[in-house]
């Protein structure tokens, strides 16, 4: 599939640029068999086939496309932080199964099989790829559950790190914990559609802002707690991340948001939160 089309399908806001950069920095999970560039001939037969835009020319594209196999959209699914990335993995991997249904199909009929024999033949197969498509898309939900963190951002990149700010979010399946001495609507407009209990301890915030948002919401309590320097993400008191930047300025500056494994840094982190309550 074409670098255009997912960018379409994952709705990323700056195009193939967002799924280039992904892959990017993700080089080591995406080998030639799961990701190249058409070359020039390749991509000349493409234009031919589908009417796409011409190379260098006014209102075409500027560079030969990327395209990713089967393998290479399911591994896609797990660097790419939209929030419809894996569902449409997902959606993806069926239409691969179906089209192999329909190869397999054809060949069986054209070949002459016994038509009882050719369905017996492809219920096991559905059957068995049923299977498979379900594991592939646990598979794909662990994978960006567990992935861990470790993500530089430069300056002007507010979407992506918003985007990503996201994707920990949804990792939390009851509680989470933010600790960030400067809260403003910024960080609340990302947490208004989180389903999940979330402690903010800070220093200071908007008060205004905060007072409208719990006329609204009631997901959110906010902790006065002047003991803290840095900004921390606790999800479900087992997971910890460390952000350079506060929360409110994301992508303004030069920054990186890691995964803390240390689980003695976890604990002692979360002991102080209860002593200094």
């Amino acid at each position: 599939m074409l670098d255009s089309d997912l960018a379409r399908l994952y709705e990323c806001k700056n195009g193939t640029k967002d799924i280039n950069k992904a892959v990017k920095r993700n080089l080591d999970k995406f080998p030639i068999d799961f990701y190249f560039q058409l070359e020039l001939l390749e991509y000349e037969n493409l234009k031919f086939q589908n009417g796409t835009s011409s190379l260098n020319t006014y209102g075409g594209i500027r560079k030969l496309p990327h395209v990713f196999t089967e393998q290479g959209v399911a591994m896609l699914a797990t660097v790419i932080h939209t929030s419809v990335a894996a569902e449409i993995s997902v959606k993806i991997m069926r239409a691969f199964v179906a089209m192999r249904h329909y190869i397999m199909n054809s060949t069986l009929v054209n070949n002459n099989y016994n038509y009882n024999d050719l369905l017996i033949n492809m219920d096991n197969r559905i059957s068995d790829n049923s299977n498979k498509i379900k594991l592939i898309e646990n598979t794909l939900y662990e994978m960006n559950k567990k992935e861990k963190v470790n993500t530089l951002f430069f300056e002007g990149q507010i979407y992506d790190a918003y985007s990503l700010l996201r994707n920990i979010f949804d990792k939390a399946s009851k509680e989470i914990i933010i600790i960030d001495n400067y809260i403003d609507r910024h960080l609340l407009d990302v947490l208004k559609d989180t389903n999940k209990k979330i402690n903010i301890y800070t220093n200071k915030y908007n008060n205004e802002d905060y007072l409208k948002y719990k006329k609204e919401y009631s997901n959110v309590k906010l902790i006065i707690n002047n003991n803290f320097h840095d900004r921390f993400i606790i999800l479900d008191k087992s997971i910890l991340y460390h952000s350079g930047a506060s929360f409110k300025d994301l992508g303004s500056k030069c920054f990186a948001i890691n995964e803390i494994e240390d689980k003695e840094i976890l604990n002692i982190l979360l002991n102080h939160i209860e002593r200094t309550n």
